[in-house]
């Protein structure tokens, strides 16, 4: 059972929704869950359901509230009366405040302690919690009651994480969201320190001041005060240029671009590109885009495939990274990507090319971005796709840059977005095989982590020591997530997320097969539906067949053997069969001495597959 106030109150049982009927039941189990397994008196409820003046028949309808929520969460929580009012006790339930207080104070520790990387790393996890203002759904009585609170608390994380991001020399990557902070909350000064520091490191004084000078006049307008000692003694750093460098030695210079993880809306690139003294018109420096997403910074494994990548960078080649759903692509891209960044000085642009909604992002629109990144303004952009193919290699002529395109869906998607003749290399991720077709690319594969990669992935993300007293559970919550980077990431999450869990419960948790996919979820990372924008577009026959041959069970598949379940000839079958490998729904490899292919699946895709891909009323009937 997951429950989740930090945006939307919901909850969800084995993955699916639990019904709540209106604001009413939602503030009911947000104020039982708030409580933290003490009694909620029912003076309190009522208040929090109705304000001072509650209905001559709220005790009935509080029993019914009550009695609804019992039958819907199920028997696994404990929900009673006890004395004046309500208890309820969640047992092994997740409710994402309880993680998001753990993560933060573990990270606000790590801070004061000067550990930056780690409290960079659990500060952020906490804030991806985040869906939304909390409690979102309630009455206004509970929202007043409980909401600034979390507010605050929320709040003071994100100036944390700025903090310790900042001190890692992160200063360019944080100017976008601290902007928009400051723009929102313009009478924080933390936060507005904190974006003059961001400026000032990266070149910006003026900008620093203006900023200054903006907030002095805010908390006169707003509050009828002046700064505070500690913002005029940062504003006086930055007059004289005194202003100290990162605690930490600088690592990561670009600017922020989309996350990993689908985002609405266009990559944040164009937001303060640096300059060189490269030639870009008389007498005009040239932009330097710096839009990558910085690399997870507990990367583990994959050092062939990363030697792989670099080899072919050098070497004047451009690289398809292409795996299953969940196998890394995009991390070792841009950790690849960081390896090589100063022979790439020129520039470094980054798109994701899928849409929030799991579709395929138009290749205009990217070359809008990538054409702002490099200095043309809006409304010098040509409109026509043609235009902007040409408008974009010509600027990209003579440099040395390096593109990264992750996420692609096809190779059609890709050609419009690729730099031409030059200098210049390109980095494309997606899961279609058939990404191969780009001329002159060298094609990496990539699959499940080693074990002892495996392993060692889990401790860094879950945290020195978790598995020391049981490595067994480690190889066996490894091998419940295939060994793949994002289940292992997930499970090694939920474990940093509850710190009182040992590792021998998580392996348990993951054990039973009808709930691993519901347990490999947390805040916006779900293995599900990392599958399912994968299999969303294989066409409806290949899908329904996708699901008759999961659920046959069979450890490996020959073409006869798919003839068989799906009632149609070998050809057409191993066609079938086929279609899903290049998907990487499906493995596929040969038998020495023998013509024959075998098929097989991982086992997270033939869960999800059984689940979710059930035969519908589709005749099997591929288009050509």
């Amino acid at each position: 059972m997951e429950f989740q106030i930090l945006g939307p109150v919901s909850a969800e049982l084995d993955g699916h929704a639990v019904a709540l009927d209106g604001s009413k039941q939602r503030t009911t189990l947000a104020a039982l869950l708030l409580a933290d397994g003490k009694v909620m008196p029912d003076e309190r409820l009522t208040a929090v359901l109705w304000g001072w003046e509650p209905p001559a028949t709220s005790t009935r309808q509080l029993y019914t509230y009550v009695s609804r929520l019992r039958t819907r969460l199920g028997p696994g929580l404990c929900l009673e009366r006890q004395g004046p009012g309500y208890r309820m006790d969640i047992g092994d339930a997740t409710l994402d405040w309880f993680a998001f207080r753990a993560l933060a104070g573990t990270g606000r520790a790590d801070l004061v302690a000067q550990r930056y990387e780690e409290a960079e790393r659990r500060l952020a996890q906490a804030l991806a919690l985040w869906r939304g203002p909390a409690l979102t759904g309630v009455t206004e009585h509970l929202l007043e009651t409980e909401g600034p609170l979390m507010e605050e608390a929320r709040l003071a994380a994100l100036e944390d994480h700025a903090e310790a991001a900042l001190a890692l020399g992160r200063h360019i990557d944080m100017i976008p969201a601290l902007t928009r902070q400051v723009t929102l909350l313009p009478v924080r000064e933390r936060l507005r320190g904190q974006l003059m520091t961001a400026l000032f490191r990266s070149g910006r004084q003026a900008d620093a001041l203006a900023v200054y000078e903006d907030g002095r006049r805010a908390l006169a307008d707003e509050l009828g005060i002046d700064p505070g000692p500690s913002l005029r003694a940062l504003h006086q750093e930055v007059l004289t240029g005194t202003l100290a460098p990162p605690a930490a030695p600088e690592r990561i210079s670009v600017t922020v671009a989309p996350p990993i993880v689908p985002a609405a809306g266009p990559p944040r690139q164009a937001a303060a590109p640096a300059r060189t003294g490269l030639p870009d018109g008389p007498g005009r420096p040239a932009l330097v885009p710096a839009t990558l997403p910085s690399a997870p910074a507990d990367f583990t494994g994959r050092a062939d495939e990363t030697e792989e990548v670099l080899t072919a960078l050098r070497g004047h080649q451009d690289v398809v990274i292409t795996g299953a759903s969940g196998t890394g692509k995009s991390a070792l891209a841009l950790w690849a990507a960081e390896r090589c960044r100063d022979e790439f000085a020129q520039g470094r642009l980054y798109a994701d090319l899928r849409t929030a909604g799991g579709g395929p992002r138009a290749p205009a629109e990217v070359l809008g971005w990538f054409l702002r990144a490099l200095g043309i303004a809006p409304e010098r952009t040509p409109s026509a796709l043609d235009e902007r193919i040409q408008l974009y290699r010509t600027l990209l002529a003579g440099r040395r840059m390096l593109v990264v395109l992750d996420n692609a869906c096809d190779d059609a998607q890709v050609r419009p977005l690729l730099p031409g003749e030059g200098a210049s290399r390109t980095v494309v991720t997606g899961v279609r095989s058939h990404l191969a077709s780009l001329e002159g690319t060298r094609l990496v594969r990539l699959g499940p982590l080693a074990p002892a990669d495996a392993g060692r992935l889990l401790a860094a993300v879950a945290g020195p020591g978790r598995f020391t007293a049981s490595p067994e559970a480690a190889a066996r919550i490894a091998e419940s997530c295939d060994r793949l980077p994002l289940a292992l990431r997930i499970a090694a999450a939920r474990l940093a997320a509850h710190p009182h869990w040992p590792a021998e419960l998580l392996a348990g948790r993951l054990a039973p097969p009808e709930r691993r996919l519901a347990e490999l979820r947390l805040g916006s990372l779900d293995v599900r539906a990392g599958l399912r924008s994968v299999v969303d577009h294989v066409e409806p026959a290949a899908r329904a067949a996708l699901g008759v041959l999961a659920a046959a069970g069979l450890s490996r598949l020959t073409a006869g053997d798919a003839a068989a379940l799906l009632d149609t000839g070998p050809d057409e079958a191993e066609e079938v069969l086929e279609r899903l490998v290049d998907a990487q729904l499906l493995e596929a490899w040969s038998v020495d001495g023998d013509a024959r292919l075998c098929y097989r699946f991982l086992p997270l895709v033939q869960l999800f597959a059984r689940a979710e891909c059930a035969p519908h009323a589709v005749p099997l009937t591929l288009s050509s």
